[in-house]
């Protein structure tokens, strides 16, 4: 399966995840840059990497309590 970022709003959470498993996106580090367009690049750049890197087997995606 291709994985995707995908934004996703829930009750506790807002932001970037993959759409093949439960990675979220939650920045390892600060923004930097001297302008708006420079933390941008540097916030996509961080999620882009972080997203590349992670592995889906650990972040399993949770069964329903039902099921």
């Amino acid at each position: 399966m291709d994985r995707q970022l995908v934004w996703v709003k829930k009750e506790r959470f807002q932001g970037w995840e993959c759409s093949a498993c439960h990675w979220e996106f939650r920045g390892s580090g600060a923004i930097v840059g001297n302008t708006i367009e420079e933390m941008q690049r540097d916030y996509e750049r961080q999620r882009d990497e972080e997203f590349r890197a992670h592995v889906c087997a650990q972040h399993p995606k949770q069964r329903p309590k039902n099921a």
